[in-house]
């Protein structure tokens, strides 16, 4: 399979909190998406790697994505060792994306600042012709981090997701296991954990739609320079 694009991240449930509206409007625009996940999750709080695996599948199937894929690199110990890069470059030359989608390089969670480095040296790896291992060079032509969850970050660019908006959020309600508690009360605590859970997001995607004049919108980061032809036709008015 060739892909358009291809969204990398450290753990199921990553993706359709941070990029899902995204990657179900360029599935409606035509093109070929994928999901990478690089671990089970299975050091979660809630859940189980057999879980979540059938959350991550069901959400897939929300969002219309062509592929998902589970890397099984160990989650809360997911490194960018060279090992990893390899295993990593060579499904990029397998699925030989033209973008690909990274988390953000500063994060909380170790794993998500790992798999953006892991991910980017990952594509270039993969892009070496003397470089021994299974597949045809490829390199990803463009990078994109997403910057939803950073507080310092400032995006280069929002996407208007505003139509694919309830798309996303049933995608993020696949994963049941991340807000469902044990215990006494159990359903209280449920439909307060799953309110609190809406709200965010929900408040997330309305700020930076309401930065470039839409109701939803999802932000990324590129590293280079934007190229614009046309100064004339520039979306998002400046007063």
């Amino acid at each position: 399979m060739k892909l358009d694009l291809l969204a990398i991240a450290a753990h199921p449930d990553d993706i359709e909190l941070t990029c899902g509206g995204t990657l179900a409007k360029m599935v409606a625009a035509g093109y070929q998406v994928g999901i990478l996940d690089l671990t089970q999750g299975e050091m979660g709080t809630r859940g189980s790697a057999r879980i979540r695996a059938r959350e991550a599948a069901a959400a897939a199937k929300v969002l219309g994505v062509q592929y998902r894929e589970n890397l099984r690199l160990p989650d809360a110990r997911l490194t960018p060792t060279y090992e990893n890069k390899l295993k990593l470059a060579a499904r990029l030359r397998a699925l030989r994306p033209q973008t690909v989608i990274l988390p953000y390089w500063e994060a909380r969670h170790p794993d998500h600042y790992n798999t953006a480095l892991l991910g980017y040296e990952a594509c270039f790896l993969a892009g070496l012709k003397k470089l021994r291992l299974k597949g045809a060079p490829h390199r990803p032509f463009k990078i994109l981090y997403s910057t939803m969850y950073s507080e310092s970050a400032r995006p280069t660019f929002v996407v208007d997701i505003s139509d694919f908006f309830a798309q996303r959020t049933k995608a993020v309600l696949c994963y049941q296991s991340q807000f469902k508690p044990k215990g006494e009360k159990a359903q209280e605590r449920i439909q307060t954990r799953l309110e609190e859970l809406l709200a965010r997001v929900t408040h997330i995607v309305r700020h930076y739609g309401m930065l470039i004049g839409v109701k939803y919108g999802e932000p990324f980061l590129v590293r280079e320079l934007l190229q614009i032809d046309d100064i004339v036709k520039m979306p998002v008015p400046s007063i």
